[in-house]
């Protein structure tokens, strides 16, 4: 194994420190909320990065907003 490398037991010991400290009951709802948040995070990290991408490429702005009404189905 790699000498750094996360082993089993390092998890086991990580998980029983998080429900000592946590609590067992508390622990679904934090990582539900965790969830939540890596979410919306990552949609709007993928939002930044698709508004981006047209003006890097060079694309004019307008084109890029007002598609025709296929391209957008609602």
């Amino acid at each position: 194994m790699l000498r750094n490398a996360l082993e089993p037991w390092h998890i086991l010991v990580v998980v029983l420190v998080m429900v000592v400290l946590f609590g067992s009951r508390k622990l679904p709802d934090t990582a539900r909320a965790l969830g939540k948040s890596m979410r919306i995070l990552k949609s709007e990290a993928k939002a930044m990065k698709a508004d981006d991408q047209p003006a890097a490429a060079g694309a004019p702005e307008a084109a890029a907003h007002h598609g025709s009404p296929a391209d957008n189905p609602r």
